[in-house]
């Protein structure tokens, strides 16, 4: 369930610059020495020195990304360069699938002969998805409609490698709760050889359709059906496949088990062209198994098996939302992996016979992977060991051993690096709740400052967070900012508004610029004479290590609510706080969190404003929710408890409900459901639904400003603003 699946520097800042409908962009592209970035720039690609950005040469100009007849050059999206440089591939006339604008055109434009062509030009305009080159760059693979196809650049004849797919028949990509849930949505890859493609088929043929309608764009309503597994439904069946692009035969890779009853989250092939490695978790998500497959037969060898009472993450979690590639080290014969089992996120090494090592023990998190050096010896990844807040750089031998913290001290917030492939330059940007500085290059493992960047500071009138623990009546202890109101007076009580989230898929609490920001607010709110503050419970993927992590399985709406709550109480006990006036709000997640504390403790909380809440969590889909919870076939307690629609019965105080009619994500079902309960239970309520919107509610003329203007006008008239 992303729910707003915020980068946890930026979550308060991405929140309200419709982060759920925020579009991938272009993925740095490396020169081959790894010395220089190749970008777009006004219509240009140039490959530009990091150390030196004035140095630029032009890889392909506006003149040559114009086709012939059109009076203006390609807008590139994005591109990607042949393995030897000699070939750009164009991503351009983009169109949005789900979240992001990834179907469109493509365009190769070959730097040799200096021509450019399209690809595809027999299927429908903007429908090829996940284009990439061959390794020898004389051919093309995409998908379009479901279906696979490859390309010969040389003669543009065009071969569908698959002809089956269809609404249900999904090949080379994937379903909406893969991608919503595992990142899944690049699903075919060349083999090195070029020789062939393995690539996932996801049958949906049993996953119902659930239907939107749109009520104002034509006289008569109609509907939108979306293919969504709700949870408690067995999910699509999920199988892997290897062409071979010379024969067009396909052999099916003997995965063991229910294909309806397990995932495949990730598949890359295996350091070599003759076997693939594959991921495979049941649908608890409490097992995970990889195999070593053979292309030729399909023939599957474990080497690998993970269990966790609780659930195993892939590497989407830990690998920003991207589950592709393969961490392969000693030419193929290890692997890096990621692994909680000993209480910690840490990194393993795996060889083919499934024997481990790990190398980064301690008690502490590994955040995520940001370079493999193995020329050094050396891989680099994000942590903070001391701050759960925070994120730094750090280094630790491939053998193992105690880790080096690359990332200067002194600079206290959260650090974000770019690794050049040769490890010797880095892309650092820096972010805290007082400033920020991006575009900076590094040298490595010096840290020394190559290029200076630009650097923003908070500014002088603007209120900075202040960061503090609070601890429960039940001993957790809890990071969370408060901006004070700006003219503070500690001799006056002021009205306090808590933002939450609370669930798995994000994090509140960041040491980033612009934390305690709130974009939906209309003026300033520290001006206006609000507390504003976070804080960040159990269940939500602060690198606390996993019992704090995992201690919410079966436990969303219930254990997060109770920590927020009681966090709540405590920090009603200072004495600048008014605990008459006392606000929650949130988005997706944090609208159901919303929606609980009001519900759950109308005691503390007097006014709630809930977007895009699961009202019922046996309504929202079985990746996410099965994940978190377990199967409500087998236990539906959890859920019931849960769930706000549960006790909607329990409201007292001011709630102001917002949803969009076209959420493709959390159903505009769930506001109905809700809103039946309250009607059920006499409890007067405020209701805002916005036609056709999806779930960030950004779509349509004026969209944002309503929005804005209805959400500071409902907590100025029930949570009056200013010290008493």
């Amino acid at each position: 369930m992303q729910l707003w699946r915020y980068s946890a520097a930026f979550s308060l800042v991405l929140l309200f610059c419709g982060a759920a409908n925020a579009q991938f962009g272009q993925r740095t592209q490396w020169s081959e020495d790894g010395n220089a970035i190749i970008k777009a720039v006004d219509g240009e690609i140039v490959q530009e020195m990091v150390a030196d950005p004035q140095q630029r040469v032009v890889v392909a100009s506006k003149t040559a990304l114009t086709p012939a007849g059109s009076p203006a050059p390609l807008t590139v999206r994005r591109f990607s360069l042949s393995e030897d440089g000699s070939k750009v591939l164009i991503h351009t006339n983009t169109r949005r699938v789900w979240r992001y604008d990834t179907r469109g055109d493509y365009w190769v434009y070959d730097r040799i002969d200096k021509s450019l062509r399209q690809l595809g030009t027999t299927l429908p305009e903007a429908s090829l998805l996940y284009a990439k080159l061959s390794p020898d760059g004389s051919k093309a693979a995409y998908v379009s409609g479901h279906n696979l196809y490859l390309e010969e650049l040389a003669s543009g004849q065009v071969t569908p490698l698959t002809t089956d797919g269809a609404d249900r028949i999904i090949h080379g990509t994937f379903d909406w709760a893969y991608e919503e849930e595992f990142g899944c949505r690049d699903g075919f890859r060349w083999s090195p050889d070029g020789q062939k493609i393995a690539y996932w088929t996801i049958d949906a043929r049993t996953i119902r359709n659930f239907l939107m309608i749109n009520n104002t764009d034509s006289a008569y309503s109609y509907t939108i059906p979306v293919e969504y597994p709700k949870v408690g439904e067995a999910p699509s069946g999920a199988f892997i496949s290897v062409v071979d692009i010379a024969t067009g035969v396909a052999v099916k890779m003997d995965i063991p088990g229910d294909p309806v009853q397990h995932y495949l989250p990730r598949m890359e092939w295996a350091a070599n062209s003759d076997e693939l490695i594959i991921q495979q978790l049941n649908r608890k998500q409490q097992e995970s198994n990889l195999y070593l497959t053979r292309a030729t037969d399909g023939k599957c060898t474990r080497i690998y098996r993970e269990t966790d009472e609780a659930w195993i993450d892939s590497k989407a979690r830990w690998n920003d939302d991207d589950p592709t590639g393969w961490e392969w080290i000693n030419g193929g014969r290890e692997f890096i992996w990621v692994s909680e089992k000993d209480g910690w996120r840490h990194l393993y090494r795996i060889d083919r016979q499934g024997r481990e090592k790990r190398i980064t023990p301690g008690d502490y998190d590994v955040i995520g992977i940001d370079l493999i050096d193995e020329a050094r010896d050396y891989v680099y990844f994000s942590a903070s060991p001391e701050n759960a807040t925070q994120k730094y750089l750090y280094r630790v031998k491939l053998s193992g051993g105690p880790a080096e913290r690359i990332t200067p001290e002194g600079q206290n917030g959260t650090h974000e690096y770019t690794l050049s492939p040769n490890g010797k330059i880095a892309l650092h940007r820096f972010s805290s709740h007082t400033s920020s500085a991006g575009g900076r290059v590094v040298s490595l493992p010096d840290h020394r400052t190559l290029v200076e960047g630009r650097h923003s500071e908070l500014p002088a009138d603007v209120p900075k967070a202040e960061f503090f623990q609070v601890i429960t009546e039940d001993g957790v202890e809890m990071d969370g900012w408060m901006v004070k109101p700006a003219d503070f007076d500690s001799s006056k009580k002021y009205p306090v508004v808590f933002y939450v989230y609370g669930e798995p898929a994000g994090q509140t609490v960041v040491d980033g610029y612009g934390v305690g920001g709130n974009r939906l607010y209309q003026g300033n709110m520290a001006a206006d004479g609000y507390l504003y503050i976070s804080v960040e419970n159990r269940g939500t993927p602060a690198p606390k290590g996993r019992a704090w992590r995992k201690a919410i399985y079966k436990n969303i709406g219930i254990l997060n609510i109770r920590d927020q709550a009681m966090a709540a109480r405590e920090i009603l006990k200072w004495p600048f706080v008014d605990s008459s006036r006392v606000a929650v709000w949130g988005w997706s997640g944090g609208g159901s969190s919303t929606l609980n504390l009001l519900f759950q403790y109308p005691d503390i909380y007097q006014t709630g404003i809930a977007v895009a809440a699961v009202g019922n969590q046996l309504m929202y889909d079985n990746i996410y929710q099965e994940r978190y919870m377990g199967l409500p076939q087998e236990d539906s307690t959890p859920f019931i408890q849960g769930s706000p629609v549960t006790h909607a019965r329990n409201l007292r105080g001011n709630l102001l409900y917002i949803h969009g009619t076209a959420d493709d994500n959390v159903h505009y079902q769930n506001a109905e459901l809700l809103i039946n309960e309250l009607i059920k239970y006499n409890r007067q309520f405020s209701l805002m639904s916005y036609p056709n919107r999806s779930h960030g509610i950004s779509e349509g003329e004026g969209t944002g400003a309503h929005l804005s203007t209805l959400y500071t006008n409902f907590l100025k008239q029930h949570c009056p603003p200013g010290g008493r």
